[in-house]
């Protein structure tokens, strides 16, 4: 936290002096149209990045508001869902069949982010935890969650991985179009099946089944959005569930992870953020060439194409690549299974990775101080 001590002058405008009501009055309405414009646009994790660009706005503007971290780790309960809704018998026989080449293809592209974390802190000035949790290659939630149990700054990490977010998308679009498989893609459809058909009796369900999950999840890492994924993946699996959650619920519970995260942050936070940006981008577009280069050895290994490998190793974005497979033809079920079992290595080994690029870190910074 060294760089509080050059602060700027705060702006004279400040919400603080703002009743409750109307600060979360504000909030509400404009999360929800900044989320909806990006939507629009087809921006990736719109209704995530719309709410918290807002968010941060308040906090650098003195709101007083917070959202409850129980809201945080539910919304985080939905995602979990999600991914869950897109667990079928397809993936998990490709799992069974696959699973050596996936199980490299993940720890291969763990071992990459520790690389790319490592460069940030050698570079680009990150501290070591920031850069470990930042550059991960998991769901964006699930590791905001597991930064901010381990003591990062849980704001910096959710910048890091949302930027990965819509690096990821964009450039796995370019590359389907340029391999001549145009996707014609919307990012915003990302989450759509999940909301067709929503009757009442299911939302209900799934609702409950998310609840569940969020109440059990106590301190197991990343357990709320952990539980719920094999909750909601069983019951659905064995036919008991059928998932099925409203887009406004969905709206709503991505709006929550997003408020949440920006309204934490304050103007020395953006400022510090806005300075390492540009390294921010440089080392997801670094981390995503690497994984291309796995996918392209990847795919002559197994006689696989190369675009079902590359969204399948790309890091991040486990909803979009799958769109993005469905609407090129690419091997739907391996993108599906290669992403999921990289969420549940990420989150098994993230803490002993980030561990290291600390220590490393703090080798660094020791080395320093004694040559001084």
């Amino acid at each position: 936290m060294l760089w509080r001590t050059s602060v700027p002058r705060v702006s004279h405008f400040s919400l603080h002096t703002q009743p409750l009501f109307v600060q979360w009055l504000a909030l509400i309405a404009l999360a929800g149209a900044c989320g909806q414009l990006l939507k629009f646009f087809d921006i990736p994790a719109a209704l995530f990045l719309g709410p918290m660009l807002v968010a941060i706005g308040f906090g650098v503007s003195g709101a007083t508001i917070r959202i409850h971290k129980q809201a945080f780790r539910t919304g985080q309960g939905f995602v979990g869902m999600v991914v869950a809704h897109a667990m079928t018998i397809t993936v998990l026989a490709t799992v069974a069949q696959d699973w050596h080449y996936m199980l490299f293809a993940t720890m291969l592209t763990i071992l990459l982010s520790t690389f790319v974390g490592l460069m940030l802190v050698r570079f680009a000035g990150f501290d070591g935890g920031t850069a470990a949790w930042g550059t991960s290659p998991g769901a964006a939630s699930a590791m905001v969650a597991m930064a901010e149990e381990s003591g990062a700054d849980s704001r910096v990490v959710a910048t890091m991985q949302y930027v990965r977010v819509v690096c990821v998308v964009m450039i796995g679009a370019l590359v389907s179009h340029l391999i001549g498989a145009d996707s014609g893609v919307t990012p915003a459809q990302a989450s759509a099946a999940v909301a067709q058909a929503a009757d009442p009796l299911s939302v209900a369900l799934s609702v409950l089944a998310i609840a569940v999950g969020v109440g059990l999840s106590g301190k197991i890492p990343a357990g709320a959005l952990l539980l719920p994924l094999l909750i909601g993946s069983a019951l659905q699996l064995t036919g008991l569930l059928q998932i099925s959650l409203p887009h406004w619920l969905l709206a709503f519970a991505y709006g929550a992870i997003g408020c949440y995260i920006g309204l934490r942050f304050d103007r020395p936070a953006v400022l510090y953020v806005w300075r390492r940006l540009p390294a921010m981008i440089l080392g997801s577009v670094l981390l995503i060439a690497l994984c291309a280069l796995s996918a392209w050895v990847l795919a002559e290994l197994m006689h696989k194409d190369f675009l079902s490998v590359y969204l399948a190793t790309s890091p991040g974005g486990l909803d979009s690549m799958a769109i993005i497979a469905m609407d090129t033809h690419s091997d739907v079920g391996f993108v599906l299974a290669t992403q999921t079992l990289r969420l549940f290595g990420v989150i098994v080994t993230g803490g002993f990775f980030a561990r290291q690029i600390i220590r490393l870190a703090d080798k660094k910074i020791t080395a320093v101080s004694s040559t001084h």
